[in-house]
């Protein structure tokens, strides 16, 4: 899953970010309104958290974009505002749910995860192909019924050949699931967190490599 989070309190934008990728989710951070609507057209993200009351280019204008796009994300509008027509107004800009600040954190994550589960083009909440079971709300994963002890992105890794499954995902593509917009194209990043993967998931080995088109779970 791809998360987007827009906010003008820099602090506050990192500390989301970074707890959202603690749960093994792909974040990009940014700061303005200009840079959320570049950033819209550049990346197929899931949701988008959005602070409604940024600077220069509002997060009301940035959420109309959102919504008019081709592919649109789901928006967790962010704001101080708490009252019924503050959250009535945003709503009706487009924005999928509302969370006033300040927040509990944990309630975020949940909100972030429902909202991924609405989305027109997401599939069901428990991702199965074997003996292989993945369920993202509890960050839970398992094989033969033997729970599985997986990092944040080798947990991402997994999610997104599962859900691909029976199609491959080339190294490329995985990256841009599981990582940020940060992550270095050229590394090694994705060939060894799957090669970590490999080794906990276990024999029979059920990823497979296919010359010119990546890696694909095969139970």
């Amino acid at each position: 899953m791809r998360v987007l989070v827009v906010d003008d309190e820099r602090g506050l934008a990192d500390d989301i970010g970074e707890g959202l990728r603690d749960h093994g989710l792909a974040v990009d951070v940014v700061y303005d309104g200009l840079a959320a609507a570049a950033h819209i057209h550049l990346y197929p993200y899931d949701v988008i958290v959005l602070d409604r009351d940024l600077p220069g280019l509002g997060g009301d204008t940035v959420c109309r974009l959102v919504a008019d796009s081709e592919h649109p994300a789901m928006v967790l509008m962010l704001t101080a505002a708490g009252a019924p027509a503050e959250r009535v107004a945003g709503l009706a800009l487009g924005a999928d749910d509302y969370l006033p600040k300040p927040f509990h954190f944990p309630e975020l994550v949940l909100r972030v995860r429902a909202l991924a589960r609405r989305r027109p083009s997401a599939t069901a909440r428990i991702s199965r192909v074997g003996d292989i079971e993945l369920d993202p709300v509890r960050h839970t994963a398992s094989r033969a019924g033997r729970q599985l002890d997986l990092s944040a992105k080798e947990f991402a890794l997994l999610q997104a050949l599962l859900q691909a499954s029976p199609g491959s995902l080339s190294p490329e593509q995985l990256l841009l699931q599981a990582w940020d917009e940060n992550a270095d194209p050229f590394s090694r990043t994705v060939y060894v967190t799957i090669a970590r993967l490999k080794q906990k998931l276990g024999q029979p080995q059920p990823i497979q490599t296919t010359p010119g088109l990546g890696y694909k779970i095969s139970c």
